[in-house]
């Protein structure tokens, strides 16, 4: 019944391959398989067979003969089919029906009609007088055994494996289902040897220089006994090095012939793939990243890499501005430093690369892989601070560009540093904040407002621009959604994202704690909290909560 669905979510996820079977033979025969298994075992259990293709209720009645079971059909459908299993006088037929009121059931209905539909659906070649009977209830391994004779692959060569979702042009991320057991098991495994490693992190500059900046611990904000690592920041002297080599870094990668460079993006993002348990437990323990968001985090680093391998192959001979300096937010540590100083490589520049100070261990071990994968150190050097170090790059005529995603106050005291100090032909590409809203009528499917509502507004603690931060609900349908809401809410669980049983972790840093709490501690003073979770007693935890809110103009 959700056939279409596995398939395309196993390629979105970039699965290893297939729940489902891509042939319908495949399905048939399977099918046939466990009405055996089933009816070997009639002493203890009894078997029914809810079905309409026609060979399956052949098939059975033979397997069957002086067995106890029965066929199902679902009312209104199947009825001519199911007639004749009667007149046979061997077996017994039963007809469900669903129950209920039209918002209920309207789904459910939409789903068999779709089902039955399909071209390959035998209720739909039943009623086709140009398909014969002969072609309608033919033997499933009859078919399989002229593929085997052909030496036909048996797997479906017209559905996209996911490694190949986008076809030759790239290969599609690995993925990991933390829904399957075998597969956690394997990745917490190997993780394990990650659980007490601390990460040391500096400049990684063309030139050393002398003096250093100050060190400082990084505790993970989910466990404040956990220290993750230490970074110590870029001094003045490091980063007017940095500067000055920039510019040798553009003509390094610039010399280097094309193949070789987009050879060097998709090395690196094998190395991410490579490194994935390393990269996973620096996300949870640096910035609180559930499995869920990790994962997803690394797959669209992986995804950038490749993109801007294809597009600068594309573009063999761009030449880029100069130097760009990438400054990164701390809620995407991985995918967006990394989309960004491909980006900027892939159009030819040399990169200055400075993470969000909360999480300077993830971006440093990204670029000692984008080192390891051959792009070369002066073309992309990295220096972790804070706004001090942001400020030194973004104030220079060294630099032909800033890229930055963060708050919009910053990205402005970027844009006035900039107009001041660089040329007005050096561009600011600037990704900021935003006041996302959610509209719901009446003809919305309950359930599935309240995956979306879930996901955009809890998942990451709601630390992304895109988290849904108002939910507009037509009246008709308010009560019955927030109720559900609540109930839903109260099944979530905040916790250590190293868990797997976790579905909430941690905000960033205390500041980013109390600038929420005062937010939410506004509208309590109002009597204006709806619903409310509790928190950890340790940890840097913001309970999930729902505001009472006039419109936008609150927010």
């Amino acid at each position: 019944a959700y056939w279409d669905a596995e398939i395309k979510r196993a390629q979105v996820l970039g699965l290893d391959g297939f729940p489902v079977f891509t042939r319908k033979a495949n399905t048939d025969v399977a099918y046939l398989a466990c009405a055996r298994k089933l009816l070997a075992m009639n002493a203890r259990i009894y078997a029914q067979f809810a079905t309409h293709n026609a060979h399956s209720v052949a098939a059975i009645q033979h397997m069957a003969v002086g067995k106890n079971y029965e066929f199902q059909r679902l009312h209104g459908m199947g009825e001519s089919l199911h007639e004749q299993i009667m007149k046979a006088g061997d077996s017994r037929c039963r007809i469900y029906a669903p129950v209920g009121a039209h918002e209920d059931l309207l789904a459910y209905l939409v789903r068999r009609l779709l089902e039955n539909g399909a071209n390959s659906s035998f209720v739909h070649q039943l009623v086709n007088p140009e398909i014969s009977p002969e072609v309608i209830a033919k033997d499933p391994l009859q078919q399989l055994a002229q593929r085997q004779q052909q030496k036909l692959p048996l797997v479906s060569d017209a559905i996209a494996q996911p490694v190949k979702l986008f076809g030759e042009q790239r290969q599609n991320a690995h993925g990991w289902d933390i829904t399957d057991w075998p597969t956690m098991d394997a990745l917490q495994h190997q993780q394990a040897k990650w659980h007490k490693q601390a990460w040391l992190a500096q400049s990684l500059i063309a030139q050393p220089a002398t003096a250093v900046g100050v060190a400082r611990a990084v505790t993970n904000p989910a466990v404040p006994t956990d220290q993750v690592g230490t970074v110590i920041d870029a001094s003045a002297e490091q980063i007017q090095s940095a500067l000055q080599q920039a510019s040798v870094g553009q003509q390094q990668w610039l010399a280097m012939p094309i193949e070789e460079r987009v050879a060097c993006f998709n090395k690196l993002a094998d190395l991410y793939e490579q490194n994935a348990d390393e990269l996973f437990s620096l996300l949870a323990r640096e910035a609180g990243k559930t499995w869920l968001d990790a994962v997803g985090e690394l797959r669209e680093a992986v995804d950038f890499v490749r993109y801007y391998a294809l597009d600068m192959a594309s573009q063999p001979h761009a030449v880029g501005r100069g130097v760009i300096t990438c400054i990164s937010p701390w809620n995407f540590p991985l995918a967006i430093f990394t989309g960004q100083i491909t980006a900027a490589l892939a159009a030819g520049n040399a990169v200055l690369a400075k993470p969000a100070p909360q999480t300077c261990l993830v971006g440093y071990r990204a670029v000692q892989l984008m080192h390891e994968a051959g792009i070369p150190l002066a073309s992309v050097q990295y220096l972790s601070g804070d706004g001090v170090v942001g400020a030194a790059l973004t104030s220079t005529e060294q630099v032909q560009g800033v890229c930055f995603t963060g708050s919009t106050p910053t990205a402005q005291s970027i844009n006035r540093s900039m107009a001041e100090q660089l040329s007005s032909q050096a561009p600011l590409i600037a990704e900021t904040g935003g006041l996302n809203a959610m509209m719901v009528d009446s003809t919305a499917l309950p359930e599935q407002v309240l995956r979306d509502v879930l996901a955009s507004a809890f998942q990451s603690s709601g630390q992304r621009c895109s988290a849904l931060r108002l939910l507009y609900l037509q009246e008709d349908v308010a009560d019955k959604i927030l109720t559900m809401l609540y109930g839903a809410m109260d099944e979530l669980q905040l916790g250590n994202p190293s868990l797997l049983s976790t579905d909430i972790g941690p905000v960033i840093d205390v500041p980013a704690q109390q600038k929420i709490q005062a937010h939410i501690h506004k509208y309590a003073a109002n009597g204006k909290i709806l619903h409310q979770l509790s928190t950890p007693q340790h940890g840097l935890f913001v309970a999930p909560t729902v505001v009472k809110v006039n419109g936008i103009e609150d927010l």
